[in-house]
């Protein structure tokens, strides 16, 4: 039987059936809802009509037939619905990706494009309608990047430009694509090529950080385990390689560097992650190294073994130091850590000497978190779509 009215208000929990697959949904907390129920090339599918009271049993009623009529044409209610909404930068990109991922070679294409858009892009123009993206918002996320990291930021903007014209294919976006180089951006931007980013070491992108790792994770030997080491702590390769057993404290899971060995020689406090203790290996004497070269007992790993490890994974364009700038940079870029707390992780001295004065502390248990965040990044595993690594 149809429904009425008062059936609508007094119904109890359940699904109550008004024909033609028009359900009215009570749940237990009493909420009425409207739902149409229909099938498409054999697929069963559920139309959302809107909450009851809002949402009449003659107004329900009437959207139910507006969403017959488009079925007899041939259309998908839903995917109708899905076309009439706005579209955001960070939905077509993620479309995008998944359109193309089945045609790339290597799998590692999907996830260095989102792990670039989510780095550099998506803060700024993820949230916004990819229909209303123009040429100021484009140079706004490029220019942060442009100078300090310009092949990485152009093959950003070259991402940015596929998903805008991915836009203009479904035809979402119309008009000339406003990030497009030749005779567009190459008058506001300098040419890539010319520009001379500021580099004292080259660095890895954080954004290519955890799938670094897990490749160097593959690779044995106390060099291998050296590099991990110095990256999740942020050090100086020297200091790692110089490092003892009686610098180690297990059980507080800290690392004492004592000021002889330090750049600035004034003793360093690091606190050691879990990943970052699971690469120290066995416990030994307090006196023995914790990184000895396998071919000479009792002496470190040579300078060039970390280097070495680099070279065999074919990464020359980058070096061991560098990872403190691919360090500073995502903790920098990324996180709400205070300045302060990421220059004393990495054991830099305060060039202000008014401020110098008043800063007394290590930070020692700000910098504990920030460490245990750099390694959750770092040793990122894929969790699932639908689950976020939160710093």
């Amino acid at each position: 039987m149809k429904l009425s009215a008062r059936k609508v208000e007094t119904a109890g929990v359940g699904r109550h059936g008004d024909g033609r697959g028009l359900f009215l949904y009570v749940k237990p907390t009493l909420a009425r809802s409207w739902v149409l129920r229909y099938q498409v090339q054999g697929r069963r599918h559920d139309l959302g009509l809107g909450a009851y009271p809002d949402v009449t049993l003659a107004m329900a009623r009437q959207k139910a037939t507006d969403a017959r009529r488009l079925i007899l044409d041939g259309d998908d209610p839903i995917a109708k619905r899905r076309q009439a909404q706005p579209k955001t930068f960070k939905d077509s990109a993620l479309e995008l990706i998944e359109s193309k991922r089945s045609g790339w070679k290597n799998a590692k294409h999907a996830a260095q494009w989102t792990s670039t858009l989510e780095a550099y892009v998506f803060p700024t123009l993820g949230p916004m309608q990819v229909s209303k993206i123009a040429t100021a918002d484009v140079v706004g996320a490029l220019k942060p990047i442009w100078s300090q990291k310009p092949e990485t930021a152009n093959r950003v903007r070259q991402r940015i430009e596929a998903v805008l014209d991915y836009a203009s294919a479904l035809g979402i976006r119309t008009g000339e694509n406003p990030a497009r180089w030749r005779g567009h951006l190459d008058h506001l931007l300098p040419k890539p090529k010319k520009v001379r980013a500021v580099k004292h070491h080259p660095a890895l992108p954080h954004a290519e950080i955890a799938d670094f790792m897990a490749q160097l994770e593959a690779r044995e030997g106390v060099a291998a385990r050296a590099l991990g080491f110095t990256i999740l702590t942020a050090a100086r390769s020297g200091e790692t390689r110089g490092a003892t057993w009686a610098e180690i404290d297990l059980e507080a899971k800290v690392w004492t560097i004592p000021a002889s060995r330090m750049k600035a020689g004034k003793e360093h406090r690091v606190p050691l992650s879990k990943a970052a203790l699971a690469l120290l290996g066995g416990k030994r004497d307090g006196d023995k190294l914790v990184f000895g070269s396998e071919a000479k007992p009792g002496k470190p790993i040579s300078d060039m073994s970390m280097t070495a490890v680099l070279r065999r994974m074919e990464r020359e364009d980058i070096t061991v130091h560098g990872f403190r700038s691919t360090f500073r940079d995502w903790a920098g870029e990324t996180t709400g850590f205070p300045r302060e707390v990421i220059e004393a992780a990495l054991a830099h001295g305060i060039k202000d000497k008014a401020e110098a004065a008043y800063a007394r502390s290590d930070l020692f248990d700000k910098r504990r978190d920030l460490m245990a965040a750099w390694a959750t990044v770092a040793m990122h595993r894929d969790l699932g779509g639908n689950v976020v690594a939160m710093a």
